[in-house]
């Protein structure tokens, strides 16, 4: 993996990014310690796939189910006039408040 200085990097972002676009990773450094990496995104891989896989391991969210038509089918929220949620915002929005 080849390393590059934050001052390097923000000199030289698009040779590191053709760099990067060849396949190649970038650690940045900041006074000899790592901060960042620059690697490619990989086609089957989002970028917040690790960011998710992260708070599911910490036990901070879990996956769904993917089910959203039970989801869609579910009754709508009442108030306690028995007035919808939606009827509420469209009221508030049209008063200006």
């Amino acid at each position: 993996m080849k390393r590059a200085t934050i001052t390097e990097a923000k000199n030289g972002l698009s040779a590191l990014i053709d760099q990067v676009k060849a396949g190649e990773s970038i650690l940045i450094t900041d006074r000899g310690v790592p901060v960042a990496r620059l690697a490619p995104v990989t086609a089957t891989a989002t970028a917040d796939d690790g960011r998710i896989e992260r708070l599911v391991r910490a036990g901070l969210a879990t996956r769904g189910t993917g089910n959203y038509d039970e989801f869609l089918r579910r009754p709508l929220v009442e108030t306690v006039d028995g007035s919808s949620v939606v009827e509420l915002v469209l009221e508030e929005r049209a008063s200006g408040w």
